[in-house]
């Protein structure tokens, strides 16, 4: 199914969006954790800090859906950008003098070193500007082969890297709708149900039966998410 999936994203790419105001982005009141304080950059800071990088990034996460909405629906307690592994070096261009912390093994922080390449298992890093500031970026590094980017979830789905981003009006890069909600379809919290059915009117059919697609060959036909995106646009879901 790896190759019917990778088609269909052929078709969808280099969508441009209508930009929100920047100013009216929700987000919820500094958030706490063991390694300290969450006070998340808006997309557009983000935009300013990675633009010239070198390398291919994307807003993801809630923020990914959002852009593809078009407007704020629903706070954010953080804020995630999306790179691929072989590039992950940029980041540390990106953002010199500030902290990175990779999530080495997972539920723990561990200083990044400058130069080090993370292994394979590392997927997630978190950025500040030093240590008594708050976190202000996640970074989330995804894998590639060739021109293709390859899910670290379930490496049968790929597609073109070139197909994994829009860009709003304002030059706000972000991930395509589709692909951010087939990493949120594991989970299944309650901002990712949200997120699915605020974005699901605007998701075109290449979109829905890409999505479709992968969630069945990851998740099993029988992931609530399925027989909705299968309804087709206009559907009453």
């Amino acid at each position: 199914m790896a190759a019917p999936l990778r088609r269909v994203a052929e078709s969808v790419h280099g969508k441009v969006t209508p930009d929100y105001c920047s100013v009216s982005v929700a987000r919820l009141p500094p958030i706490f954790t063991p390694w300290g304080t969450w006070e998340p950059a808006s997309p557009r800071q983000v935009t300013d800090i990675f633009s010239g990088c070198g390398a291919p990034w994307w807003i993801a996460g809630g923020y990914a859906i959002e852009l593809a909405v078009g407007t704020p629906f629903r706070e954010h307690g953080d804020i995630d950008v999306l790179l691929l592994r072989r590039d992950q070096l940029v980041v540390q261009q990106a953002l010199l003098g500030w902290e990175w912390h990779a999530a080495d093994p997972p539920g723990t922080l561990c200083p990044w070193l400058t130069g080090e390449q993370l292994p394979g298992g590392v997927h997630d890093i978190w950025c500040r500007q030093g240590p008594a500031e708050p976190w202000r970026i996640q970074v989330m590094l995804d894998e590639s082969s060739g021109t293709d980017w390859v899910s670290r979830r379930d490496a049968r789905i790929r597609r073109p890297i070139a197909s994994l981003g829009s860009v709003t009006a304002n030059g706000i890069p972000y991930l395509t709708p589709e692909i951010q909600l087939f990493y949120k379809a594991k989970g299944m919290r309650r901002k990712d149900e949200t997120d699915f059915s605020a974005v699901l009117p605007a998701l075109t059919q290449p979109q829905r039966e890409w999505l479709a697609d992968a969630i069945a060959l990851a998740c099993g036909p029988g992931h609530p998410w399925h027989a909705r995106l299968l309804a087709g646009p206009g559907a009453v879901t």
